[in-house]
């Protein structure tokens, strides 16, 4: 995969590294960038290959991503910000419906747009140097990658109220206070952080691991016992897997599985 706003690169077996890379616009959202991170994250979820986790960070030390880019946007005709959103907004989705895990490695200052791609990734290692907001409503706009729902299930109602209506800064530490974030790292360290819990999650059952991160989502989005039978049915799709066998059987014989996906 080649792309010009994105670099990819393997980091460990079956972890991809996928950067945001426009460091002299830090990392801002254009329309180049919204089309490849769809193209991506469409392509990756339906041919995944050898990859089973997926790190997303930014390039440079600045910034993981300001937002969308508004030098572009500047002048924008209606009709061309509506089609533009609508590709960004493709994007976001894939990207929430995306099967594989997917670990934020926030290795700088995230606003707007760039904290919603953050809020879409399963949980979000963030740098401790870094500031991070969602201020669209200082703009005459509202969050509209999935900030709005994100946000508030992650932190609860009234703190993304607080967050979203001011478009305030908060920092890393705030942020796992209230459930944001999953880890404060030093800005140094974040990136390898987040790649140390990747490989983990990597040397898992990749088949268990989608479906666990599935029932997880999809659980959350109803009541309790309906998720428990959400769960259930994911459960029994693994019981006749060869990667099932071989977990009991490595266990049984004092050994590392060795995972197939299969």
């Amino acid at each position: 995969m080649s792309y010009q706003t994105l670099a990819i690169e393997t980091r460990a077996a079956h972890v991809l590294l996928v950067t945001l890379n426009r460091p002299k616009a830090l990392n801002a959202l254009n329309t180049q960038m919204g089309r490849e991170l769809h193209e991506l994250w469409t392509r990756l979820g339906a041919e995944p290959g050898e990859t089973r986790c997926v790190v997303v960070t930014g390039s440079g030390e600045r910034a993981f991503c300001a937002g969308a880019d508004l030098k572009e946007r500047d002048g924008m005709a209606h009709a061309d910000w509506q089609t533009q959103h609508e590709l960004f907004e493709r994007g976001f989705m894939a990207l929430m419906e995306f099967p594989l895990p997917v670990v934020a490695a926030v290795n700088g200052h995230a606003f707007g747009g760039g904290l919603e791609i953050a809020l879409c990734c399963d949980f979000i290692y963030a740098s401790s140097a870094a500031r991070f907001a969602l201020p669209e409503v200082r703009l005459g706009i509202m969050p509209g990658g999935g900030g709005t729902q994100n946000l508030a299930r992650a932190a609860g109602e009234r703190r993304a109220k607080e967050l979203i209506l001011s478009g305030r800064q908060f920092t890393a530490a705030e942020g796992v206070d209230w459930g944001i974030f999953n880890r404060a790292c030093e800005s140094a360290s974040v990136l390898n952080d987040a790649l140390e819990t990747a490989r983990a999650i990597a040397e898992n059952a990749p088949l268990s691991v989608r479906q666990a991160k599935k029932s997880i989502r999809y659980g959350l989005q109803t009541d309790l016992l309906t998720g428990y039978r959400f769960e259930i049915e994911a459960y029994n799709r693994l019981v006749d897997t060869e990667d099932r066998r071989e977990g009991v059987r490595a266990f049984n014989e004092k050994r590392k599985p060795v995972f197939r996906g299969k």
